[in-house]
């Protein structure tokens, strides 16, 4: 096959190529007309209208003047008045979200307290309604009174406050997205939540300062929920919550990661009691001994009877007492085998009486002239059940006999006994 005549006729289609190339490159510009010199000799054409709609809708173009005149070019363009509603609302409730999480106070700032202050709360009430009748008022202003279209809003951890209110807008919103994934993907065993929780400890230490990380665990972790709920009915301050919970947190995470089936029972028995030495060891005898009573069902009766009648504190203790001693004696009443049931009724209701005459007297809500009933016997410590202790330790440990322990408590069985269950210690004769 030749081939030379094919190569002379590419060659030569390729050189016309090269030349209208050059031709066009080097083409004179087409010349520039002004027509505003000759207005009156040109054709009337009808001016285009430009109008430049904004890409971003930040709250900077609210406050500022030109904001209705956004308003009016959205509207200039077609933009429906339900879309423009949407965009103003959900602009004017973004800001006063964040205005409520700044502004607002939190009552996850006392996190060393079950029961948030009072005042806290009022003030917190008053600020978060005296925002949302701006937000009202600043809508109406922008859309008229017909604007009303509740959206339902998602709770938003309120990172405020001396510490996390120091965080960057970025970091805020990091944490935030952080918590609602392992929230969403949180496992339902025991162990691996542990474990998801550590994860998201881990990942919350890269963005936040130990302090920031400390306060934040103080409000939002496991171990100080179950620590508040613990000291519910206890006047904790912050330092000693605090000191708790530093003591605490590592033996908690312990417990949680060795939950199953597995788990020895001593082993995990020695871990509850490491945790509640922690209480014992910051708040000193005393203060322990009155943790104690907080948690006696019979002491939580008595201090709620006493704040029914405001009655001064000493009360609280003259009632706790009465109801251990009253306790005591039904418990010996019913467990009397030389008693038929007509004998055990008639005498119940007697004990009764007796315990509603005293308290009444102890709250003052007998008359003078009516004789005071005598005084319960002296109180009796509580002490905490651990599971492994036996009635001799026990008895050691306060310096009485078991026979003591077994009388103050006649339906006793170690046997049968859970973590902290309340055993009544007599007093030393």
């Amino acid at each position: 096959m030749r081939r030379g005549p094919l190569l002379i006729v590419s060659l030569a289609v390729n050189v016309v190529f090269v030349a209208m190339l050059l031709f066009l490159a080097h083409r004179p510009s087409p010349p520039v007309i002004d027509i505003s010199s000759d207005v009156s000799n040109a054709t009337p054409r009808a001016k285009p209208v430009v109008v430049v709609r904004k890409q971003f809708f930040t709250w900077s173009q609210v406050e500022s003047p030109d904001y209705p005149v956004y308003i009016a070019r959205l509207r200039d363009i077609g933009c429906p008045e339900e879309t423009i509603r949407d965009i103003v609302i959900a602009d004017v409730n973004k800001l006063y979200a964040d205005k409520r999480l700044n502004e607002v106070p939190s009552l996850a700032q006392e996190w060393w307290r079950s029961t948030p202050d009072t005042n806290l709360i009022q003030a917190a009430a008053a600020k978060t309604q005296a925002l949302e009748q701006e937000r009202r008022a600043l809508l109406n202003t922008l859309l008229g009174p017909n604007w009303q279209v509740e959206d339902s809003e998602r709770p938003v951890l309120p990172l405020n406050g001396p510490v996390l209110g120091d965080l960057s807008s970025e970091t805020r919103q990091a944490v935030r997205d952080i918590v609602a994934h392992y929230q969403k993907n949180a496992p339902a065993d025991p162990a691996e939540h542990a474990r998801a929780e550590q994860a998201m400890r881990a990942d919350l230490a890269k963005i936040l300062t130990p302090a920031q990380l400390e306060e934040f665990l103080l409000r939002y972790s496991s171990t100080a929920a179950d620590l508040r709920h613990q000291l519910r009915d206890f006047d904790v301050t912050p330092d000693e919550f605090r000191s708790i919970f530093l003591l605490r947190d590592p033996i908690a995470q312990q417990i949680a990661l060795a939950s199953g089936p597995n788990t020895s029972p001593t082993e995990l028995a020695a871990l509850q009691k490491e945790m509640q030495d922690a209480i014992k060891n910051v708040l000193g005898p005393d203060r322990y001994q009155a943790e104690q009573l907080s948690e006696d069902p019979a002491y939580r009766d008595a201090a709620d009877v006493a704040a029914q009648y405001d009655a001064p504190t000493n009360v609280v203790m003259a009632l706790y007492r009465l109801n251990l001693a009253a306790k005591a004696e039904q418990d010996r009443i019913n467990n009397d085998p030389t008693l038929t049931p007509d004998q055990k009724a008639g005498q119940l209701k007697a004990l009764a009486d007796q315990e509603q005459a005293t308290g009444d007297e102890l709250l003052g809500l007998t008359t003078p002239d009516v004789p005071a009933p005598p005084m319960p016997p002296p109180p009796m410590q509580i002490h905490p059940y651990s599971p492994g202790e036996t009635i001799d330790q026990i008895a050691a440990q306060y310096g009485v006999s078991t026979t003591a322990i077994l009388n103050a408590n006649p339906n006793l069985n170690l046997n049968t006994l859970t973590a902290r269950t309340p055993i009544r210690i007599p007093q030393k004769q």
